[in-house]
């Protein structure tokens, strides 16, 4: 009977983490990679949501893990060690969902990893729970550091590309080989063993037995050399179409991006269900993969409308300023992913739309909307704290 009682409590739990990553899927990691290149017309709507997802399937299995544990312990300390109860998971889960799943249908972008952190804070505290002040401050850090440093790159990159001194056949490559240089320090799950991560140039610093630090910067080089010259031959042929084909490319980096970060507000709040329980004996990529279908679903299904949103009522965009705002947004997901903090991929990209449309001056942002997209983030945070609390304390008092 009570094995019972714990299966069906599993599924109740998995069944929240789902719509929750289809709620993502939809919104955040699913409408926001690729919205610039739908800006500039590079990409369709339809296509846009149909790779984003496969890319964030992807990245949810290959960088998911280190997000993933923050939310699921990181975020409240509890005197036993333990983490969130069954109870408590399914409302943390269902409480973000059906916020992030409003801003969906009313199409304003609500951050979800304000969102869920509001949440599982939330729930983590009724339980008894420790604020965890440490993880916060580092967390809120990097939240308000976003709009500054990601809005800031764009909007130098994209007054670079704009500038007559500087010949836009050379700079893109540049940019191109420096998104290359990165890609190869980027931390996958296959290239270490076990959950264990690695990057391009450290597994092959590791395999060759060479001087770690020398063949690091060795690998990094030749990538950006290769990455850039292939670009650089791109855009010699034709112009237009290497702008494009590099902007294709950075909504790709981005939608994988993405997946790894995204896919941790989902099943964070399931894990310590997941570590003790009878579903202990899945692997993290498992438990991964289980989280990256509910995203592939959402993007499929839902992220047209948030697409088109951002890439229309944000900024008349065209391919510079959109290069100018992927590559910032590349940079700080990735940033998130490897220190395992929650990000809200709205806030990156919004920020960065809005800054690389600063450089040009003549990019009509709209004031009304940007207040109550900042306001949406803020009352999701504040909202989800509040609501998770109230129904966790009122669902412990009389269940």
């Amino acid at each position: 009977m009570v094995a019972t009682s714990v299966l069906v409590t599993l599924i109740v739990a998995s069944a929240a983490s789902l719509f929750m990553a289809w709620a993502i899927g939809a919104g955040s990691s699913g409408s926001t990679p690729f919205a610039p290149a739908v800006g500039a017309n590079a990409i369709s709507v339809m296509r846009a949501g149909f790779f984003v997802g496969l890319l964030g399937l992807a990245g949810a299995v290959l960088q998911g893990a280190n997000v993933t544990e923050t939310v699921g312990g990181g975020l409240v300390l509890f005197p036993d060690g333990g983490g969130l109860s069954a109870i408590a998971a399914i409302v943390a889960l269902v409480t973000a969902a059906v916020l992030v799943a409003i801003g969906i249908f009313t199409g304003y972008p609500i951050a979800t990893a304000f969102t869920v952190t509001g949440a599982v804070v939330g729930v983590g505290l009724a339980m008894g729970g420790q604020p965890a002040t440490a993880k916060y401050i580092e967390i809120v850090s990097l939240w308000i550091a976003v709009p500054f440093v990601g809005g800031g790159i764009a909007y130098g990159t994209a007054y670079l590309l704009r500038h007559e001194s500087v010949p836009e056949p050379v700079l893109v490559p540049v940019l191109g080989g420096l998104v290359a240089a990165l890609l190869a320090n980027v931390r996958f799950v296959l290239l270490a063993p076990g959950s264990q991560q690695a990057s391009v140039a450290g597994a092959i610093a590791t395999a060759a037995g060479a001087p770690r630090l020398a063949t690091i910067a060795g690998v990094t080089l030749v990538v950006a050399l290769l990455g850039g010259g292939l670009l650089y031959r791109d855009v010699q042929i034709d112009e237009a179409a290497g702008q494009r084909h590099f902007l294709l490319v950075l909504g790709g980096l981005v939608a994988f991006s993405a997946g790894g970060s995204q896919v941790g507000l989902a099943l964070g709040p399931l894990l310590p269900l997941l570590e003790s329980g009878p579903a202990s004996v899945i692997p993290i990529t498992g438990v991964l993969l289980f989280g990256g279908i509910g995203l592939l679903i959402g993007s499929w299904t839902g992220a047209p409308r948030m697409i088109k949103a951002l890439a229309q009522d944000y900024s008349s965009l065209g391919p510079r300023r959109s290069i100018a705002a992927l590559i910032p947004s590349f940079v700080i997901a990735q940033t998130a992913v490897f220190f395992g903090i929650p990000v809200s991929f709205n806030e990156i990209i919004v920020s960065a739309i809005v800054g690389s449309g600063a450089a040009a001056g003549d990019g009509e942002v709209s004031r009304g909307k940007m207040g109550k997209t900042v306001l949406a983030w803020i009352g999701s945070l504040v909202l989800a704290f509040v609501l998770s609390y109230g129904v966790f304390a009122a669902v412990d008092t009389f269940v």
